[in-house]
Parts: C-alpha cells; sequence; structure tokens
C-alpha cells in the first residue's frame, strides 16, 4: 500500500528541485511548470475571468521565474510560493493593462463622439486637434513612441513591452506615462 511520501521526504525533493531550477536545469524548469503551472493558471483565470489572459499570465509567470532564477532564495521561502508570488505580481500587471486599455478606448471613443457631433458644423477644430496631437507625437521621444505604439496598437501589457525590448519594467512604465501626460496637455481644453 503506497501512500504520499512522508512531509520530510517532500521537502527534500522541493528543495532538490528549487536547486536545481535555480542551478538553471531546464528539466527542474519542466517539473516545476508539471507541479506548479495548475496552481498559477488557476490563480489567474480565477482572477481575470477570461482563459487567455490566464494562459498569458501563465506564460509570463514561469518565463519571468526563468529568466529571473538567480533572484530566488531558497532561505526565504519555497519555490512555489516564489512563483505564486510572480503570478500575483503578473495578475496585477494583466489588471492594470485591461485598465490602461479600456482607459485609451474610451478616450478614443469619446474623442471620435465629439469628432462625429463637430462633423460639419466645425471640422476645422477636429482637423487642428489631429495636427496638435501628430504634432506631439513627433516630440516624443523615438522610444517614446516605439513604447506607446506597442502598448496601444500592439495590444502589449507593459511586462510584454519590457521582456521584449529587454527594458526593466520601471523604464517602460516611465516612458508609457511620460508620452501619455505629454499627449493629455495637448488634447487638455
Amino acid at each position: 500500500m503506497s501512500g504520499p511520501p512522508p512531509p520530510h521526504e517532500e521537502t527534500r525533493a522541493d528543495a532538490e528541485l528549487a536547486r536545481r531550477f535555480r542551478a538553471g536545469d531546464e528539466q527542474a524548469l519542466a517539473l516545476a511548470y508539471r507541479q506548479w503551472g495548475a496552481l498559477v493558471h488557476t490563480l489567474a483565470r480565477r482572477s481575470l475571468n477570461d482563459a487567455q489572459d490566464a494562459e498569458d499570465v501563465t506564460q509570463q509567470v514561469f518565463l519571468a521565474a526563468w529568466r529571473g532564477r538567480a533572484g530566488y532564495r531558497p532561505e526565504r521561502g519555497a519555490l512555489g510560493g516564489w512563483l505564486v508570488g510572480i503570478a500575483r505580481h503578473a495578475i496585477a500587471d494583466a489588471h492594470a493593462a485591461r485598465a490602461r486599455r479600456a482607459d485609451i478606448e474610451n478616450a478614443s471613443v469619446a474623442m471620435q463622439e465629439e469628432a462625429a457631433g463637430h462633423w460639419g458644423v466645425d471640422e476645422s477644430e477636429a482637423a487642428v486637434l489631429r495636427v496638435l496631437v501628430l504634432q506631439q507625437l513627433r516630440h516624443l521621444t523615438p522610444v517614446q513612441r516605439r513604447l506607446l505604439g506597442m502598448a496601444v496598437y500592439g495590444d502589449m501589457t507593459q511586462v510584454q513591452i519590457a521582456e521584449h525590448e529587454g527594458l526593466p519594467l520601471g523604464t517602460v512604465k516611465s516612458h508609457i506615462r511620460r508620452a501619455l501626460h505629454s499627449l493629455r496637455r495637448v488634447m487638455a481644453p
């Protein structure tokens, strides 16, 4: 009759998996995914209520964990707990990206409705606004234009942009925030 292993053996196995993972053993990554992937996916699915977003977050978590494995400190907690912590941040980033997309979509709809309301009555005002926005886009740095374009038109989260561009997440957030503030000043009444 075989049951679950005693807790001390399970702890040793988890510690060994964590050591191998941190050392860069790709088989340990696969084992960690098998052991905690469903948990990460479930957390993301429940929070985001979207299967595709949950899959994206799960992939981001294990990719971020693998890339940042040197930062894992076993003395601070188990590998599973560390992965759950990364998942919580990735889920928060996904919620923030949704909110940004919703804000951008709402602003776009509002601008289109306003422009449609003025169409025929005063289309020169809408044309001036378009020219001002285009001019302001030219004043953004090339990095700001590229990152803002990836966020708006590429529908990428800031985490995805940071990974794609090889930039720290804080740098990406700062560039996008400054670009949006700059555009907002032009579009303010």
